[in-house]
């Protein structure tokens, strides 16, 4: 604006306690009369009443311009501005109309100046966007534009009244923070009235102008606040999205890890099958053809008979071997499901299984599922081929933060033999024999879990493991007794 500033007017504006004459600071009474007219009740008075009808009516006019103003706080501080400034150009039909702030004051907000003619064009140099910059100003105008602009308000702290001028200054907080200035045509003075309106114009313009500030500040907030929770909502769908893929995954993991297991215990089974039970029946014929070559005829005829029961008992046990080299598809199978199929593969066949399911299936950690699987495989096994039994019934139970397995025969086991058989086997002493029941202990140990032994009501033995889920897989659980 520096280089805007006109020569220095010769005339000097009188404070409104200075020399105009226009001494509107006395007392409460003093203003009354200044605003009422009446100052008596002789012949004059019903010219003074006119005179106060018409300025109460000028007030009232201007009352309702300011409150149309105050209300355009909600619409922006431009608006707002345009508002208050027009009030004033229409209140005073004034030629000119000066709204600035001063450098440092209200810096959140804006337009910083503004100023509106006779005919209702706005000016403004920079800021507003239905302004026109202006090609010529008034002196007076552009000096007092530039006095509130720079802050240059020695003379401008108070109400600056004269015939044809009003200038009032906008206070907030008790400093000075701008100015309201107009400049009124020659047929049009000034009264006591136009001063108390400049000046609620110009308070309450401070304050709407601070509360639009703020206003347009809590939108911004509110706007990155919507924009935080936008970006938010969409990381957590991704995230929800990434949970599912990982549970997923997790599943496939499970059921990959479910599938090997099924396929280690069947090739453990068939090489048991194999190596021992295959080729003790192959040397039990190889025997029976032996004695039957010297026996008697009618032995060798019932020798015979059992030469060819053990030949077809060995090509029923390679067809059994080959089935369980087929390696089966269990990736959609609980794991209950996988238990039934684990006790389907264990001979002979004419020992029945059942498979019991407690609590609510859930998902369990890959090294529990494993552990279940190993320890129920080795103790049907064990059924199988030391129990003597009929059948075996394997009862699976879900609790609230532990899973439990029960393996129960009704087999000529017994229960206290087989825990002085597991304390040897974990001291070393039986030189790698009856390892079994010590691999299902330590597996249940390195999970903090517990194995015991004792009899079962179905007649046998039960094999009991409890492991915790949620527990911290550690070697300082030891295996539990039976009483």
């Amino acid at each position: 604006m520096a280089g805007y500033r006109a020569p220095a007017s010769n005339s000097v504006d009188p404070l409104i306690d200075g020399h105009s004459g226009r001494d509107t600071a006395g007392g409460p009474d003093d203003r009354l009369d200044s605003l009422v007219g009446l100052h008596s009740v002789k012949g004059s008075h019903y010219a003074q009443f006119r005179g106060v009808e018409q300025r109460l009516s000028r007030v009232v006019d201007a009352l309702d311009r300011i409150s149309r103003a105050l209300v355009q706080t909600a619409e922006g501080p431009e608006n707002l501005v345009l508002s208050v400034v027009r009030a004033a150009q229409e209140h005073l039909d004034a030629e000119w109309v000066v709204f600035a702030l001063c450098d440092g004051e209200l810096d959140r907000t804006g337009p910083r100046h503004l100023m509106m003619t006779h005919d209702g064009t706005i000016l403004a140099f920079e800021g507003v966007q239905v302004a026109r910059t202006p090609s010529h100003l008034p002196d007076d105008v552009l000096n007092r534009l530039n006095d509130i602009l720079r802050n240059q308000m020695d003379r401008l702290m108070r109400p600056v009244v004269d015939d044809h001028h009003l200038h009032v200054p906008m206070h907030l907080d008790g400093r000075v923070v701008g100015g309201l200035s107009a400049w009124t045509p020659a047929d049009k003075p000034v009264d006591s009235s136009d001063l108390v309106v400049m000046r609620i114009l110009a308070r309450q313009a401070a304050v709407a102008l601070l509360n639009a500030a703020l206003l347009e500040e809590s939108r911004h907030q509110l706007t990155r606040a919507e924009h935080a929770y936008a970006k938010a909502s969409e990381q957590a769908r991704d995230l929800a999205a990434r949970n599912l893929e990982l549970e997923r995954t997790q599943r496939e993991l499970s059921a990959a890890m479910r599938q090997r297991l099924i396929v280690e215990e069947r090739e453990r089974i068939a090489r048991e099958l194999h190596d021992s039970v295959t080729q003790s029946v192959l040397s039990a014929g190889m025997q029976i053809e032996v004695c039957r070559i010297d026996a008697e005829p009618r032995t060798a005829e019932r020798l015979e008979v059992a030469g060819r029961l053990t030949r077809d008992a060995v090509e029923q046990l390679r067809s059994v071997i080959y089935a369980l080299n087929q390696s089966p598809t269990v990736n959609e199978l609980s794991l209950g499901e996988v238990l039934d199929g684990l006790c389907s593969m264990h001979m002979p066949a004419d020992l029945e299984t059942e498979v019991r399911v407690v609590g609510r299936p859930r998902d369990l950690p890959d090294e529990i599922q494993h552990a279940i699987l190993r320890i129920a495989g080795e103790a049907l096994f064990n059924t199988a081929v030391h129990a003597e039994a009929a059948s075996a019934r394997l009862t699976l139970t879900y609790g609230d933060d532990r899973i439990s397995l029960s393996i129960d025969d009704d087999g000529a086991g017994d229960p206290a033999h087989m825990r002085k058989v597991l304390r040897a086997a974990t001291l070393g002493d039986l030189a790698g024999r009856h390892r079994g029941l010590a691999n299902m202990a330590t597996r249940a140990e390195e999970l903090d879990g517990s194995l015991r032994i004792r009899r079962s009501r179905l007649g046998g033995v039960r094999i009991g493991v409890e492991i915790p889920v949620t527990g911290t897989a550690s070697t300082g659980a030891g295996t539990k007794e039976a009483p």
